[in-house]
């Protein structure tokens, strides 16, 4: 049986690196078939696709920033992954990044649970292909940079669940406090209480939505 890789990146040079790494360098033994996008719209096309055709993808190379598809409200890698775990729930998802603000790699991995989160920064040609496999073999794997990002977090005690970090992250996107629900499914007033507590929690004194973006920027949070 062949082992469908997805792989999803803007740069079709990184994603002809990746085939190059996985087919002679980690994974030559097996029978190998890629599934290449360069966007959110080809991506979401594709995995609509192999779900038709009742064909798996085993296993998912994600970029976080790619062009989105707003028609279908994939707005970057991380809600490919969404959409894959519902899809394919078996499938391995890996998402690859440039950022590592604490408050969003904390979001991404509760929301999203992927068995490989990495910061494109830690890893070398020799490298990935070693992690991939490990990964296809059961393990998980967090990049250094992303597990120093989660212990900022701890260090500065804040425990957040996810919907607190997606109100910080979306009021520092510009989204006005009045159109979250939009985004997030909590009533205003279950909004309006959070963000209260977060500003107890990261303000020194009383102030609003710019001070307490600022101060969560002073931090390293965002």
């Amino acid at each position: 049986m062949s082992l469908n890789i997805f792989i999803v990146d803007d740069h079709p040079m990184t994603v002809d690196s990746y085939i190059n790494l996985l087919s002679y360098n980690g994974l030559k033994e097996q029978d190998l078939h890629f599934i290449k996008s360069y966007n959110g719209e080809e991506a979401f096309n594709k995995i609509e696709l192999y779900e038709k055709q009742k064909t798996s993808i085993h296993f998912a190379l994600l970029d976080i920033s790619i062009p989105p598809y707003k028609a279908q409200n994939i707005n970057n890698g991380v809600d490919l992954a969404i959409l894959l775990r519902k899809k394919f729930p078996s499938c391995k998802v890996v998402l690859l990044t440039m950022h590592s603000e604490p408050l969003t790699v904390d979001k991404i991995i509760k929301e999203i649970k992927p068995e490989g989160f990495i910061a494109k920064s830690d890893i070398n040609f020799e490298l990935f292909p070693v992690i991939c496999q490990k990964i296809l073999n059961g393990e998980f794997f967090k990049s250094q940079t992303i597990k120093d990002s989660q212990r900022e977090l701890f260090k500065k005690n804040i425990n957040w669940d996810n919907h607190d970090s997606q109100i910080l992250i979306l009021l520092s996107e510009g989204v006005k406090t009045v159109n979250l629900p939009n985004y997030i499914p909590l009533s205003m007033s279950a909004i309006e209480k959070r963000k209260a507590n977060i500003k107890d929690q990261i303000l020194d004194t009383k102030g609003g939505d710019k001070d307490l973006i600022d101060k969560a920027r002073k931090l390293g949070l965002l």
